[in-house]
Formats: structure tokens, C-alpha cells, sequence
């Protein structure tokens, strides 16, 4: 392996003058800067990881907390964090937050308190008033994006107007009998709850279509296209089909497509259906949905965690992400 001594004879500088220029710190000269680089490159060279911690007082590491890695959005938000964060020299660690209270706080008490991790990004996570003061009691700097914290800096789309948009492209169509496909009928004790939040929006937008909310169906779909076929079967082989479903997910929406195919219903002709996230498949199942950009949300989380840690530019603390009515085919005016 090159050392960096070697990188110094080699382009006739101290090991000094190396070390500036690579980590870009320091006073180097255009000139000097570029000889470096250009005879790191020929040799080879690597800066240790342990070496530049050292250094720097930084593990060039950024620490991401997040439910699930399996599921759609959370990938793609998580390749565009890992696309932002990489370009600028960072590593990323997971932590996965499961529902198991022992092991979230094995994650808090004990893996983040080992300090290798620069920054933490915490992904679409609903942190009780316990967890939220133990990321806050670590110094560092934190960004909470897909569900906003009042103690944290926070990038989130604003899910009960995504939902009043998505229901409110149904009522606009005509539509009276709409269904939905999200969280259980209760509302969830945590306001930032994300599935309750654009439950809450879809009964605001059949409240301002003057449709009464009460009389809205509800079904629980576990935002997987398996659960939103289920959920869809449920509300389509009842007495009172609906005429339009609107899912809480893009996956649950088309376990709702496929479960109109599998009944024999047309869609749009007896069913429209609409979703939410962008969902690379949503165009190929001819969905409307609202999309919100996930890797774009993701490149926006790393931005942010980066401003903080160069201290370039403040944080804002709550700031909105934007998301957009993409019409397509699975949706139209009801036939009766």
C-alpha cells in the first residue's frame, strides 16, 4: 500500500502539504493542490479512513435511521442519500428501527453513544419524547425527513395536502362512494404519524367536497401490495362497492388494480384507483398518483446533514418538500 510519504518525494511537497490538499483544508496552492492529486491518483494512493478521522475529529460516517430497507420508498430515498453523501466522501451506517422497544433502544443507548457517526438522518420514524432527547443529548447534527419533529430539524412533505389532493382529484371527477386504504380507524396517538396524516386529509377533502367523513370506508392495507389487494378485495366484494379508492401507497394502490383485475372490474370504467409516491411501477400500472419524489427527498436530506456539519449555510427547520398530481389511466369520471 502507497503511503503518504511516499506521495510527498513523489511530488517534491511535505507530508504536510499532502494532507492540506487532499482533505482540502489548509492553505495549498492551485498549483501545489493540483500536482498532488495528480501523483495521489498515479500512485494509487487512498487516504486512510482512521488516519483522516484522526486528523479531522470526524468518522466521515453518517448514521441513518429508518424502519424497514426492503420497501420501496425507503430504498430510493435511501440510494439518494447515499448518492448526496457519497459524492462529498461519506460512508453511511443503518439503523434499522424495528417496533421492538429493546432492540430501538439498544440503537440509541448504545450504538449511536459509540460516536461513529458524524450526523444521523432519520427517515419517515415516528421517536417518542425519549428517543428524540437521546439523539438530541449526542451534539450532533440530526435532520428528520418524511416525518417533521418539533426539537429537530425536519424535510417533510405536508401528507395531509398530498392526501386532499389525491381525493380531491376523485371528488373533482365526481365521485361520491371513495374509499380508503392506509392506517387502521384509529388515529394514531403521534400527530406526525405519516399514515394518519393523509387519512386526515382524505376525510378533509370529502368534508370540502361535502361529502360526510363519517361515511367513508376505511381499510387497513400495511402498505405492501399484498395488504392493499386484500384491503381492496374487502371493500370490492362488499355490498356497497366504492367507486374509487384512494391508498395511502402506490404499492397498496396496486394490489387495488390487481384485485379489480382479479374480480373482473374495469379500471377507470368501474373503479378508479390513485396512490401515492412516484413509484417506479406506477407508470407501467397506469396509476395516478402524487409523487414525491423520494430520491429527490433523499438527495435533500443529505444536502442538509452536509450544510450542517460544513456549517456553510443553516438548517431550516421545518421545511416543506414538494409533490405533485400525476394524472393517468386507472382514474376517471364514475359511469353511474
Amino acid at each position: 500500500m502507497v503511503s503518504i510519504d511516499e506521495v510527498a518525494r513523489a511530488a517534491g511537497v511535505s507530508t504536510a502539504t499532502v494532507s492540506r490538499a487532499l482533505s482540502g483544508r489548509g492553505q495549498v496552492s492551485d498549483d501545489t493542490r493540483s500536482r498532488v492529486l495528480a501523483t495521489a491518483a498515479a500512485l494509487g494512493y487512498v487516504v486512510s479512513a482512521s488516519a483522516s478521522s484522526l486528523a479531522s475529529g470526524r468518522t466521515r460516517n453518517i448514521g441513518v435511521l429508518l424502519p424497514v430497507v426492503d420497501r420501496w420508498y425507503f430504498s430510493t430515498v435511501l440510494a439518494g442519500i447515499a448518492s448526496g453523501l457519497q459524492r462529498a466522501g461519506y460512508d453511511i451506517t443503518l439503523y434499522a428501527l424495528t417496533e421492538d422497544a429493546g432492540e430501538r433502544a439498544t440503537v440509541f443507548e448504545t450504538f449511536l453513544r459509540r460516536r461513529r457517526v458524524d450526523a444521523v438522518i432519520a427517515i419517515a420514524i415516528s421517536l417518542d419524547a425519549t428517543e428524540v432527547e437521546r439523539v438530541v443529548e449526542l451534539g450532533l447534527p440530526v435532520v428528520a425527513l418524511g416525518a417533521a419533529h418539533p426539537r429537530l430539524p425536519s424535510l417533510s412533505v405536508d401528507d395531509v395536502a398530498v392526501a386532499r389532493v389525491a381525493t380531491g382529484h376523485l371528488t373533482a371527477l365526481g365521485h361520491r362512494d371513495i374509499a380508503h386504504i392506509g392506517t387502521t380507524p384509529e388515529y394514531a396517538v403521534d400527530d406526525a404519524h405519516i399514515p394518519t396524516q393523509r387519512r386526515r386529509g382524505f376525510e378533509q377533502a370529502l368534508a370540502d367536497a361535502g361529502i360526510p367523513p363519517a361515511s367513508a370506508r376505511h381499510e387497513y392495507g400495511d402498505f405492501t401490495i399484498e395488504g392493499g389487494h386484500r384491503a381492496a378485495m374487502r371493500l370490492l366484494r362488499g355490498e356497497r362497492p366504492p367507486t374509487a379508492i384512494f391508498a395511502a401507497s402506490d404499492e397498496m394502490a396496486i394490489g387495488a388494480l390487481i384485485a379489480a383485475r382479479d374480480l373482473g372490474l374495469d379500471v377507470p370504467g368501474d373503479l378508479s384507483v390513485v396512490g401515492v409516491d412516484g413509484h417506479e411501477l406506477s407508470g407501467f400500472f397506469g396509476l395516478t398518483t402524487v409523487d414525491q419524489f423520494p430520491h429527490g427527498q433523499g438527495l435533500r436530506a443529505a444536502a442538509a446533514v452536509l450544510a450542517e456539519l460544513e456549517a456553510t449555510v443553516p438548517v431550516v427547520p421545518l421545511a416543506a418538500l414538494p409533490f405533485e398530481l400525476v394524472v393517468r389511466a386507472s382514474t376517471a369520471p364514475p359511469t353511474t
